[in-house]
């Protein structure tokens, strides 16, 4: 049995590792953002790396002098508080990006206001589920050679290729799935 501390698919570990694009460089993707006004959305399944890229996309829009607000919204948590809210636009200016994920959790009326109310921000990206709400800056996608790449960087050597293709298969494409059973496999030895 090992101990979570020493499990290569502990969540600690797993959250060191970053975004990595497919098909496209950073400066791509930031020139691609800007053609769009600043207001796009990444797009795709869970356990695809919408929110990786988004974390990973405010730095980037931090080092070139944007500010970035982020927020976040889950199953749990549908819908911002009165604080986050005031807190993100009572302030927001030219210079700021907002950064939403979760924005398939609101509701059609809570959406349009949200977009009321982050006209005055220099930029708005969200990730969601579906297209639509914004124009599409990304679309993730995961493959059995991305998962394969995470798996060698945690854990070199720690999957057959037939395994990593067959639990990929087994979690429609889902690396965070994955990765968690790839704990629990590391976990029981």
């Amino acid at each position: 049995m090992t101990l979570a501390k020493d499990n290569p698919f502990a969540t600690d570990r797993i959250l060191r590792v970053r975004y990595r694009p497919q098909g496209w460089t950073w400066e791509q993707l930031l020139a691609r953002l800007a053609s769009l006004g600043y207001r796009a959305a990444i797009v795709g399944p869970k356990g695809h790396g919408k929110t990786t890229l988004l974390e990973d996309l405010g730095e980037k829009l931090r080092d070139v002098g944007w500010g970035v607000r982020h927020l976040r919204l889950s199953r749990e948590r549908g819908a911002l508080s009165r604080a986050s809210r005031h807190e993100c636009f009572g302030t927001a200016s030219r210079r700021d990006v907002i950064l939403l994920d979760g924005a398939e959790q609101m509701s059609r009326l809570a959406w349009w206001d949200f977009l009321r109310r982050s006209r005055h921000a220099g930029g708005l990206v969200i990730t969601s589920h579906r297209p639509g709400l914004l124009p599409t800056l990304v679309e993730c996608e995961t493959s059995v050679v991305l998962l394969r790449g995470i798996v060698d960087e945690l854990a070199p050597g720690a999957g057959a290729n037939d395994e990593l293709e067959s639990l990929y298969a087994r979690h429609g494409g889902n690396l965070r799935d994955a990765l968690r059973t790839l704990y629990d496999v590391h976990s029981a030895g």
